[in-house]
C-alpha cells in the first residue's frame, strides 16, 4: 500500500497515518468518522494504535473482510436529540422510515458522536457567544462527516396555569411549582442560565415530576399538577394554556452527511417543503420555519 517506513511507537497521529498511506489529513478525518479505520479519542485527538493499522492494511492486501472490505458501520435510521412537536409530527406524517429516540438535546449529541443515529435535534445554546447550536457540534463532532441545517426558530417562554395572577418573566416564578426537564436537556441548561441571570434561585422553586418531552411538560400543567412548564407557545395553544413570551430559540439538525442523501432523510425534509407542512406550522403556531434546510454549520 505504501514504502513509508512504519512509525515504531504504540500510536499514530492523524499526519503520521496520512504520510503512512499517502493520503490527505482530510482523508484520515473521514476514515476515522466513518469507523473504516481503527482509532481512539483521547481529549479529543484521535490517535491510531499501531497493532491495529498493521492489521488493517494487512486485510487490505490481502482481500480480507476487515473494516476496509465491508465499509463504515451503518448508521441506524433513528432521529435522536430533543424532542419537537412539529418534526416529531413530520417524521410519521412523511412515512420516511426513521424512527425517533428523544432524550435532550446533549444526549442526542453524544449519541450521534457514538454513530447510534442518523440525525438529531438540537438547540443548544451558548453563553459566552449567544449563539445557538453551532460551538456545541464543531466542539463535539468536528471531525466527523455531517452538517448542521435550520429546522425552525421556536418561541419558548412560559407555559401557565389558567387562573394564575400575571407573570412577566422568570422571576415571577419564585414559590410557584414548575415542571423541570431532564438534565443535559437544551431545555433545562437553558433554563438554569436564565434563572442565574435574572437572579431567581433554584431552590425557591417547587418542581414537580421531571418531563422528558415537550408534551410531557405542558400536559403536567394543563392536568394542575404544576403552575407552569419553561415550553413552547407551540405546546402552550395546543392544551389551551396561557403563554408568557421569553425568548426565540433556534432548533437545527444535526445529521450524517452520507445519510442526508438517502431515503429516510430526503423523504422528511421533501415532506417539510411540502403545503401540508407549512399549514401545520401555521396551526401550531410559534413556528418560524423561513430558513428550514438553511446549511449553518459543516464538519
Amino acid at each position: 500500500m505504501t514504502d513509508t517506513a512504519f512509525p515504531d511507537h504504540e500510536y499514530l497521529t492523524v499526519k503520521e497515518l496520512a504520510d503512512l498511506l499517502r493520503l490527505k489529513e482530510r482523508k484520515i478525518y473521514d476514515l476515522a468518522a466513518s469507523g473504516a479505520v481503527p482509532c481512539s479519542r483521547v481529549t479529543g485527538k484521535l490517535l491510531f494504535p499501531a497493532d491495529e493499522i498493521r492489521a488493517w492494511i494487512d486485510r487490505a492486501r490481502s482481500g480480507g473482510h476487515g473494516d476496509t472490505a465491508s465499509g463504515p458501520p451503518t448508521r441506524p435510521p433513528i432521529m435522536l436529540g430533543s424532542h419537537d412537536p412539529l418534526l416529531d409530527w413530520a417524521i410519521r406524517q412523511s412515512c420516511c422510515g426513521l424512527a425517533t429516540f428523544h432524550d435532550g438535546s446533549l444526549d442526542g449529541l453524544e449519541r450521534f458522536e457514538r454513530k447510534e443515529g442518523v440525525a438529531a435535534g438540537l438547540h443548544i445554546h451558548d453563553e459566552l457567544s449567544d449563539s445557538w447550536n453551532v460551538t456545541a457540534v464543531s466542539g463535539a463532532t468536528g471531525n466527523q462527516n455531517a452538517v448542521l441545517v435550520t429546522f425552525a426558530t421556536r418561541h419558548r417562554g412560559l407555559v401557565v396555569r389558567p387562573g394564575m395572577p400575571p407573570l412577566s418573566g422568570l422571576c415571577d416564578l419564585a414559590g410557584r411549582r414548575i415542571v423541570p426537564r431532564q438534565s443535559g436537556s437544551g431545555t433545562d441548561t437553558l433554563f438554569r442560565h436564565l434563572a442565574a441571570r435574572e437572579g431567581l434561585g433554584l431552590s425557591n422553586l417547587d418542581m414537580a415530576e421531571v418531563a422528558r418531552t415537550e408534551d410531557e411538560a405542558v400536559e403536567t400543567v394543563r392536568r394542575g399538577e404544576a403552575d407552569a412548564a419553561f415550553g413552547l407557545e407551540a405546546m402552550a395553544r395546543s392544551y389551551g394554556l396561557d403563554f408568557v413570551p421569553i425568548l426565540d430559540e433556534e432548533f437545527a439538525l444535526l445529521v450524517d452527511r452520507k445519510a442526508w442523501f438517502e431515503p429516510p432523510m430526503q423523504t422528511l425534509m421533501t415532506f417539510c417543503a411540502s403545503a401540508a407542512f407549512k399549514a401545520r406550522a401555521e396551526a401550531y403556531g410559534g413556528y418560524d420555519i423561513g430558513a428550514l434546510g438553511t446549511v449553518v454549520w459543516n464538519a
